[in-house]
């Protein structure tokens, strides 16, 4: 058993030179990758070393590992005991910066109004919009939610759309790439709230069919099927060949760090053409960055479609409420030619921000969403926490959700600097099985390929949220139908938990309830 942990564990180093090989073979680029939203010291060869000891698998499950409890190193905030567990500055940030971070949750909690108005700072909404605020989305700084029956707005969960694009819509310099277009009446995400005047994109009607599943001992779980309709559309016809995808919104917490695993060691992890033969070929999403006009590997979204906190946070601001910034300057949001009523609607461009959020506002909510900080773990050293924790290891979920990192040495952001982490994450996309499949592609991402995500934290999901709602729509209901779905690269891993005897099912359980 020892054995077959340390064969997952290594498997990037091992295959590190293969992996990179691969990529470099498949996207031109791979080996010129960068992080240019960062200021980097070389690693030494001593500091390698110590990385490659502190991130190593254990040997022993019987103890927790050392600093295991601080999931976000120094950055790691006490576990609050209230809804506010995600919403907490990271420790080591300086009193001087708690005052941004202050500024900086002000704007994200800030209800956009409708232009023209004599709140110049707080107008720009819409015309089309999600929702009127980031926390609207975001509530705690959580996870969002399933609409709750047919009352219920799905507020933190909409429809991302896009239609087939042809070769050279695909940017020349990332291969592989496969190119979409926007919808050409709709655009690339359907909204459901509109101002005064406009009528609304759609209404999200989600159905739900039960399927059971059969576990060892007699347990039985069900799964729901979900089917998405968009209802009630009200610019006429999507495209024929239109592609609709489920997007819930995910938790916020520890993305500066997420932000500053170097890409040279999340590209080491790949195994696109699966060389090891484990079943396990994760690749890395390359996107075009609009905010450094290069390539980029894709970190944040559910198929890791944006490279960097600023550029996610700005698109969220153009899709979401409407709201323009000089990464995505138009005062419309995301309304097409089609819509002319919306283009031909007021706007807050017209001051002195020149845009509806200036450079300064989007820096500080960037700031902000940087440094939300990671609650620390607990019951590390529980019995059967820590029996959870082999089983997780035994079992292949290390294979995706790689547990430790340690961060870029960074001499102007000390608080994401050369940190030791636990997000258990690899930031790549995996085949995830029909089950889970959107059929919509996102740059090099396929229909089937999702984002591992991160799980610290998810524990205190239905503390800071009220609900257990997981996966990229919020289908699964517990952690253990979250894994139940799992299929592709993760099949055998899904099987494995299925067979177990239900003491250690209970135990994996409780070890991701500690994350």
């Amino acid at each position: 058993m020892r054995n077959s942990t340390h064969q997952l564990w290594t498997k990037a180093s091992k295959l590190a030179l293969i992996a990179v090989a691969a990529l470099s073979a498949t996207h031109a680029p791979a080996a010129e990758l960068r992080d240019p939203h960062l200021k980097t010291l070389p690693r030494t060869a001593e500091e390698r070393t110590r990385i490659d000891a502190v991130t190593a698998a254990p040997d022993d499950f019987s103890a927790p590992q050392r600093f295991e409890e601080l999931s976000a190193g120094a950055a790691t905030v006490r576990a609050r005991i209230n809804a506010d567990a995600f919403s907490q500055p990271s420790e080591n940030i300086t009193f001087e910066q708690e005052l941004d971070f202050k500024v900086g949750n002000g704007l994200f909690k800030k209800i956009w109004v409708s232009a023209p108005s004599s709140t110049l700072a707080s107008d720009g909404l819409g015309p089309l919009y999600n929702a009127r605020s980031c926390q609207r989305c975001h509530i705690k700084d959580g996870r969002g939610h399933t609409p709750n029956g047919p009352d219920d707005n799905a507020i933190s969960l909409f429809l991302r759309v896009s239609i087939p694009g042809a070769p050279e819509d695909a940017p020349a310099e990332i291969a592989d790439y496969i190119a979409t277009l926007p919808d050409p009446t709709y655009g690339e995400q359907l909204q459901d709230f509109a101002l005064p005047g406009h009528p609304a994109e759609y209404r999200l009607d989600v159905t739900y069919e039960e399927v059971p599943v059969e576990l060892s001992e007699g347990e039985t779980v069900s799964l729901r099927r979900p089917t998405y309709q968009a209802a009630d559309l009200g610019y006429g016809p999507l495209h024929p060949d239109a592609m609709l995808s489920p997007r819930i919104a995910p938790q916020m917490i520890g993305l500066g760090l997420l932000e500053s695993i170097p890409v040279e060691d999340l590209l080491a992890r790949a195994d696109p053409d699966d060389a090891d033969q484990d079943g396990i070929s994760g690749r890395a999403n390359i996107v075009w960055s609009t905010e450094f006009d290069e390539p980029m590997m894709g970190r944040f979204g559910h198929k890791a479609g944006m490279p960097t906190v600023m550029e996610q946070s700005a698109a969220a601001f153009a899709g979401d409420i409407g709201v323009s910034s000089p990464l995505f300057p138009d005062p419309h949001g995301d309304c097409t030619a089609a819509q002319t009523d919306c283009i031909a609607a007021p706007h807050g461009d017209n001051d002195v921000r020149g845009f509806e959020i200036d450079q300064t506002g989007m820096d500080l909510v960037a700031f902000y969403s940087r440094n939300l900080g990671v609650p620390a773990r607990r019951g590390v050293d529980d019995p059967a926490v820590l029996r959870g924790k082999e089983v997780f290891y035994t079992t292949g979920c290390i294979a995706c959700h790689t547990p430790a990192h340690v961060t870029h040495r960074m001499p102007d952001r000390p608080e994401h600097s050369f940190q030791l982490i636990w997000p258990y994450t690899d930031l790549l996309l995996h085949d995830m099985g029909e089950g889970l499949a959107d059929n919509r592609p996102e740059a090099r991402a396929t229909g089937r390929e999702w984002r591992t995500p991160p799980l610290w934290g998810v524990g205190l999901t239905e503390r800071v949220s009220g609900h257990t709602q997981f996966l990229h729509d919020g289908r699964a209901r517990s952690l253990l139908e979250a894994i139940l779905w799992h299929g592709g690269e993760a099949q055998t891993a899904r099987d494995a938990v299925i067979s177990m005897p239900k003491a250690d099912r209970d135990a994996l359980i409780r070890f991701l309830e500690s994350l």
